[in-house]
């Protein structure tokens, strides 16, 4: 690929953070509309029960996570910018048929149909950025840019989405997606150069057919358990189907010449830090966000708009500080900014621990403010921590495991802490559930501490030493490799 001019490669940044904007306010931008999506079906085709809920958001995450690598994979095999324009055409039309469906099947579907898109966008965009912009450095600036488009889009979700519902309708939440996807689809024919990996991997369907079983039977078990029952035959099954995929992934995959997931690589403290502080901070964004919604919303009483807006000092936390955390990352390095982020999200939920029907507003804006703090330090380091030291060729790969981490985290989130406060709720949804959302409030100050331990723990001068010999043996970490700056 030849060198692009400064002017270029800052274009081809942004078309990329496009994409990754409508990706990461999808995943949030829904939280808010949930109610209203709830009062525009009737009860015979929505069911107006959480779990129905929970669905909405987790049909989309987990199609997401579930196929992350294997279009990180695509994008290195096929040419990135053909697989990139795919992704967005998908995407676009699952966003307009998202906006036209007339029941919740239709919408999960089309929900599912986005995500399809969505798996082609954020690896491939990675591997394009990381491709493109080639001295380490400005690589590093890059990849902040992006590390903090991420945490921009997904605070931004909520403020936007209730704007849209309380001044449109829920179906206009999917709107704004289509321009802007248009947009992009537009200009990276036009600006981004086509690049592929020298030597892509083999498609792994074993591996890719076992993280769907896996992710998509441990969701279904744990968001249907309240209804089913924790002992009942379907929640077991679900378990055990999981369990047995991820041994079946463990094993087969250790073994595979070019497996789906780099297995080894999990043997370097930062990288497998990286991952499980994405899962564990992603997870707390998904319960925050879901609880925060049915809260305000069932239990307040608060409109669309008004719940929107009271969550305006975490998505301005968010802007503010993830910026700020790819310049700490760049001068001093990851550990920091996971240390603030795992303290500032440690005290948003420990604020929200005690949650009554007429707690104060002004605990639940600081509540909001420390949270966005929090999630604004979070995904510059994650980011750059998991590219780091990794074979430029296969950037695709490496950059999916790290999204794959952020949205198995956020359904995991979803499905866990709202299934475990639906299964506490007493006598309905309004009368019941602040109480109830205790525990998930506790859950979510134990993923705060993960962040904190492993933030400390993976980025020291013992951590950098795993890096180094499990990346030094890649073949292709001995010609190139993606450098933290």
């Amino acid at each position: 690929m030849p060198e692009l001019t400064a002017r270029r490669r800052l274009l081809v940044l942004a078309i990329c953070c496009m994409s990754l904007f409508i990706v990461g306010i999808d995943n949030t931008i829904v939280n808010v509309a949930l109610p209203s999506i709830a009062h525009a079906f009737d009860p015979s085709s929505l069911g107006g029960d959480v779990s129905s809920l929970q669905w909405v958001v987790d049909a989309y995450v987990v199609v997401l996570a579930s196929l992350l690598i294997l279009g990180g994979s695509m994008g290195d095999r096929f040419g990135r910018r053909r697989v990139f324009q795919t992704g967005l055409t998908l995407f676009t039309l699952g966003s307009l048929a998202c906006s036209l469906a007339p029941s919740l099947g239709w919408l999960i579907g089309a929900r599912m149909l986005q995500a399809v898109g969505g798996s082609m966008l954020n690896p491939v965009a990675m591997g394009i950025i990381t491709n493109t912009f080639t001295d380490p450095k400005e690589r590093a600036r890059a990849i902040g840019v992006w590390g903090g488009t991420v945490g921009f889009s997904m605070a931004l979700g909520p403020v936007v989405g209730g704007v849209l519902v309380g001044a449109v309708g829920w179906a206009s939440i999917f709107w704004i997606n289509i321009p802007v996807g248009l947009a992009a689809l537009v200009l990276a024919g036009r600006f981004v150069p086509e690049s592929r990996a020298p030597r892509p991997r083999r498609i792994d369907p074993f591996g890719q057919l076992a993280v769907i079983l896996l992710l998509g039977s441990l969701t279904y078990g744990i968001i249907e358990a309240p209804k089913a029952g924790w002992g009942s035959a379907q929640s077991l099954v679900c378990f055990a189907l999981a369990a047995a995929a991820l041994v079946g992934l463990l094993v087969v995959e250790s073994r595979r010449e070019e497996p789906l997931i780099e297995l080894r690589f999990f043997r370097s403290a930062p990288f497998t830090g990286a991952t499980l502080i994405a899962i564990s901070g992603f997870a707390a964004l998904g319960g925050f966000l879901f609880l925060n919604t049915l809260y305000l919303q069932d239990v307040r009483d608060y409109s669309a708009l008004r719940a929107g807006l009271a969550t305006l000092p975490m998505a301005l936390a968010t802007v503010v500080c993830s910026p700020l955390s790819g310049r700490l990352v760049g001068s001093r390095g990851p550990r920091l900014p996971l240390v603030l982020a795992g303290i500032a999200m440690g005290a948003s939920s420990l604020l929200m621990v005690g949650l009554r029907s007429d707690t104060p507003l002004w605990q639940l804006l600081l509540a909001y403010l420390l949270f966005g703090l929090g999630f604004g330090m979070l995904n510059a380091p994650v980011t750059n921590t998991a590219v780091s030291g990794m074979p430029r060729a296969q950037a695709g790969v490496a950059a999916a495991v790290a999204s794959t981490s952020r949205q198995t985290g956020q359904a995991l989130g979803v499905a866990v802490i709202g299934s475990v406060v639906t299964s506490a709720v007493v006598g309905g949804l309004k009368a019941g559930f602040a109480e109830a959302s205790h525990l998930g409030w506790w859950i979510m100050v134990g993923c705060a501490a993960t962040v904190l331990v492993l933030g400390v723990a993976t980025t020291g001068r013992w951590a950098r030493g795993t890096a180094e010999r499990v990346f030094s043996g890649a073949p292709e970490a001995k010609r190139e490799s993606v450098s933290a700056g």
